[in-house]
């Protein structure tokens, strides 16, 4: 679910094009194999969508003007995920505000795309980020690539906040996160152990520790989300405390599903080493078929 004027967009669009929208520099894609919308601001996915699909994923229709983050899609968290440890800088970390590159368009092996993205300018002193997006119109797949060019250890936690487009947050239910445990950080982050498959009530924020793959039943559609280099899986819906860019029409319209390194499993790179943090969605065939 997208608002209407990237709706506009991806209609006038055929193969690829740039574009504007609120201020942001983005990459219009509608080819045979789907559409996608890619904001070059903070190296943004807003859309996916397969061919003959609505899309995976929800962005807002009241965002907030740049330089402020974007609410929706899949924001990049890195190089720290929610608060910084030294209080010392935004929620969620520098990425997804900054101004990134397309270094390349490719195509898939699959028949789709391959985008590959860098930071403008450097975001860290030891740390260096990249991305790689991989569209066709089976599976969405990211990897967010993090290289070590400094001399010291370097602590980093990071996440791939995917906002998944449901018909309603209250009629989802998320499998796979059973017996794993969480803690909840609407609770002072106590742990607790989750029991069968999670459902969404009211608010939510939880850091399951768990590498598992999930899948996300709307009612409707069964997304498979799996991922590599991450054993946090966050889920989050805000409830009925809307943030001031989410409208109130569209709270139940997405759920939040991240696959992360929080706390409970923060990465140590060394001199010279990498971090590869993916996430690959598809559909998961419903039990009927």
């Amino acid at each position: 679910m997208i608002p209407d004027a990237l709706s506009a967009l991806l209609s006038s669009t055929q193969g690829q094009r740039d574009a504007t929208w609120e201020g942001r520099s983005l990459l219009v894609i509608n080819d045979e194999w789907g559409e996608l919308i890619l904001s070059r601001q903070g190296g943004h996915l807003l859309h996916y969508a397969p061919a003959g699909d609505r899309g995976w994923l929800w962005t807002t229709s009241t965002p907030k003007a740049p330089p402020e983050a974007l609410r929706g899609g899949v924001p990049l968290c890195w190089p720290w995920f929610a608060e910084p440890e030294d209080g010392n800088g935004p929620m969620h970390g520098v990425a997804r505000t900054a101004d990134w590159r397309i270094d390349a368009i490719d195509e898939d092996v699959e028949g789709g795309v391959e985008i590959h993205l860098s930071p403008e300018t450097q975001l860290h002193d030891m740390l260096s980020p990249r991305l790689v997006i991989h569209a066709n119109a089976q599976r969405l797949a990211m990897e967010l690539v993090t290289e070590h060019i400094g001399e010291t250890p370097v602590r980093l936690t990071q996440a791939l906040h995917a906002y998944f487009a449901v018909p309603d947050t209250h009629q989802c239910r998320i499998e796979g996160l059973g017996g794993a445990r969480y803690l909840d950080k609407l609770a002072d982050y106590a742990e607790a152990e989750q029991n069968g498959v999670l459902g969404v009530r009211g608010a939510l924020d939880r850091i399951h520790h768990s590498s598992r793959p999930l899948v996300l039943d709307d009612g409707h559609r069964r997304l498979r989300i799996a991922k590599q280099g991450s054993d946090s899986s966050v889920v989050w819906h805000p409830g009925d405390k809307l943030p001031t860019d989410i409208p109130d029409r569209e709270r139940l319209n997405f759920i939040c599903i991240e696959p992360a390194c929080t706390r409970l499993d923060p990465v140590w790179l060394a001199p010279g080493a990498q971090h590869v943090l993916s996430m690959h969605v598809s559909l998961e065939p419903s039990a009927q078929e």
